[in-house]
Formats: structure tokens, sequence, C-alpha cells
């Protein structure tokens, strides 16, 4: 699980240390090697883990944070929180971290244009409507949530759950009928795991499942 320390999740990150450099290189290949050994490697580490991981977005995410927050699988955030794209409208940049594919996908052409070219606060409870996270709750109530909802997938069929995210972000490129055979090939495999049959074993003897 990600959260942040204090009253923020994440502020980007920190343009007054100028981030790693390389010797002779310019401002903006100093800005891409960054994000080239630290920034997308990250994202790439968090949206690619087998177990799924949650975000409690506990205040501000700004810039790359919010690429950071839209990582995980789950994104919950206290009614305080907020998600701001700094990039553009204040730093003359794209936005990063894996954002000009999260918010099209998640929220659509308009509203990530929107959120991109004017850099306005979107609230907790407005992105929760939107659909660009899962969940907005009370503040005092954040960390409970997100606890019982890492409890939950804790318990669950560990092994199907990264053959979920895997199909989904499938679907992303994928056309209807390819992604039915990605179905029946996965699905293939998932029927010969013992997760299955006690699936199965639990559902017919109407009690809790035990997965490995």
């Amino acid at each position: 699980m990600m959260t942040g320390a204090g009253r923020g999740f994440c502020a980007g990150a920190d343009l007054a240390s100028g981030g790693p450099r390389k010797e002779g290189a310019s401002t903006g290949e100093n800005v891409a090697y960054g994000m080239e050994i630290a920034f997308n490697p990250m994202v790439r580490e968090i949206a690619g883990s087998a177990k799924p991981v949650i975000a409690a977005v506990n205040g501000v995410a700004a810039g790359g944070g919010v690429g950071l927050a839209l990582s995980a699988d789950i994104v919950i955030a206290g009614k305080s929180a907020s998600f701001v794209q700094v990039f553009g409208p204040q730093l003359a940049l794209i936005p990063d971290m894996g954002c000009t594919w999260y918010l099209p996908n998640l929220v659509g052409r308009a509203r990530a244009r929107g959120l991109a070219l004017l850099g306005e606060k979107l609230p907790a409870e407005r992105a929760a409507e939107w659909g660009l996270i899962w969940q907005c709750v009370e503040d005092d109530a954040l960390m409970e949530e997100a606890m019982k909802i890492a409890a939950k997938l804790a318990g669950g069929p560990s092994n199907a759950f990264g053959e979920i995210k895997r199909a989904l972000d499938n679907a992303l490129t994928s056309d209807l009928s390819t992604q039915l055979d990605y179905e029946r090939d996965t699905q293939g495999m998932l029927g010969d795991h013992p997760n299955f049959a006690e699936g199965v074993t639990s559902f017919l003897q109407k009690r809790k499942p035990n997965f490995q």
C-alpha cells in the first residue's frame, strides 16, 4: 500500500534539487535522464506488480504524484485530497509518470485535456464521480478503509489477481475477438490451478474459500 507522510500524498518531483544529472548534459537531457532511471521504472514496477497495489491518497497529489497514485490498482482518497496537473500551465512540460496514459483511459479525452491544460485541482469526490479513483471517504476513515481493502485482497487468490491485471491492461490494445481468445487461454491456465478447485468446492459448501 502507498500513502503519503504528512499532509499530502505526493507533490511531484523535487524541482529545487534538479534531480539526477549527467555531466555535460543539457537541462532537458537531465530531465529525461531522471525519468529513464528513476520515475519510469518505478511506475512500471508498481503497475506491473503481480500483487494488487493500493494507493491511499491522504492529501494533494500534484504533478507526477497523480501518476504515482494512478499506477496503483485500487485508489482510495480522503475527502480533502485533490489531484492537480501542474506540468503544462506551471512548468511548460507534458504530464509524465504515466499521466498521459492514465487520464484519457480513465476519464476520457475532454476531461483529460481539461485537467492537463488548465491545471485546476480536481477534488477527490469529483475524481471518484468521474471514475479516476475507486472511492472517496472521510479523511479520518481513509487508512481504516484502505486496510480493509488490503485485508480483503490479501485473503484472495493472488495468482488470479495478477492475471486479472494483465487481462484488463491487454484489453486496452485488443479488439473483442482477440480479447475473447485471451480470456479463453487464461481461463484454461487458471482452471488447472488448485485455487480454482478450492473456489468451486467452497462455493458448493457455502463457506469462505481458503486460497493458496
